[in-house]
């Protein structure tokens, strides 16, 4: 399926840029960034305009992280209320509001570029436990500008050669969540004990 996605870049370009990032962002198996690096390639080339590729791919993460966090609303509200008649899970449900109203804007904003496979389950999860939509979307339109931006600069700074382009990015953001990891683990470890001291 992806080089027969790939193939229609030329003739479609945006379009299907937008579409494929709508639709990997309602966790549907497109290969969004693959065809984000080569809507870069193309425009490195000069078929595509780069600043169009950027907005397109951009668009259309937008518009599919909208369509989740509103299913997580409308379908979430009503198996959540269902799920609170018992006492245990409303606690623990509870905990999970609280902390999706601390932490929620953040969790949408990395679940878009450093660990997007999550993206869509957060989506869902910010629209059902009742995180705003104004900070819901304030935090998405930024992932997802770093999102588009990542992948359509690198593809055209890689100028098309996608394997470089992504074994790179691939690297980089590997290298930027471990350490994400690693400094969450710290302070969880002995953020604590030096707060007690």
């Amino acid at each position: 399926m992806t080089n027969w996605l790939l193939e229609l870049v030329p003739q479609y370009g945006l379009w299907l840029l937008a579409a494929t990032t709508f639709l990997s962002c309602l966790a549907l198996p497109f290969p969004a960034s693959i065809l984000m690096l080569t809507a870069g390639g193309f425009a490195a080339a000069g078929d595509l305009v780069l600043w169009q590729a950027f907005l397109s791919a951009a668009a259309g993460a937008v518009a599919g992280d909208q369509l989740g966090f509103w299913a997580g609303r409308g379908l979430g509200l009503s198996l959540l209320t269902r799920l609170r008649a018992d006492p245990a899970r409303d606690r623990l449900l509870a905990r999970a509001d609280a902390l999706m109203d601390r932490r929620g804007v953040l969790a949408v904003f990395f679940s878009r570029w450093l660990v997007s496979p999550l993206g869509p389950w957060v989506n869902l999860l910010a629209g059902s436990t009742g995180l705003g939509w104004a900070r819901f979307t304030a935090a998405g339109l930024a992932g997802e500008a770093v999102w588009a931006g990542l992948y359509v600069g690198t593809g055209y700074g890689f100028a098309g050669n996608i394997a470089a382009a992504s074994g790179m990015l691939g690297s980089v953001l590997g290298m930027v969540g471990g350490l994400g990891a690693v400094l969450a683990l710290g302070y969880w470890l002995f953020g604590p004990a030096r707060a007690g001291v």
